[in-house]
């Protein structure tokens, strides 16, 4: 999530890559793969992930949201969308305990609300 947030908001340019990340951040090695498939992802899809994430936000446009739940957002339908191993219900329930700890306190209803009917949408 931090690297999407700090891509979102165009910050420091010494880790705009993944790569430059995880070595600025010391990504254990373990979670690297990971790491690298979700943000590679996100850059992929990140049009139709935007398309759907602002098909169920009701009333809001994306450039409205803020860059923190964006990102959350982004990440999670990303998983939603192209991880279907992972339970859609744990998806949902780690986005909004990222919600709850980095974004304001609105973050966590919000961010359930959309995904919610994504993962109704894309899973069964």
């Amino acid at each position: 999530m931090s690297y999407l947030y700090q891509k979102a908001l165009k910050v420091d340019p010494l880790t705009h890559s993944p790569e430059s990340f995880v070595q600025h951040f010391k990504v254990p090695e373990p979670f690297i793969p990971f790491f690298k498939e979700i943000v590679r992802g996100v850059e992929t899809y990140e049009k139709d992930l935007d398309d759907q994430i602002e098909a169920c936000a009701e009333n809001w446009k994306l450039y409205r949201i803020d860059k923190l739940d964006l990102s959350i957002l982004r990440l999670a339908t990303f998983e939603l969308l192209h991880c279907p191993k992972t339970d859609h219900q744990v998806i949902i329930d780690e986005a909004v305990e990222l919600a709850k700890t980095y974004g304001s306190e609105a973050s966590p209803s919000f961010i359930n609300g959309i995904l919610d009917p994504i993962a109704k949408k894309c899973r069964s």
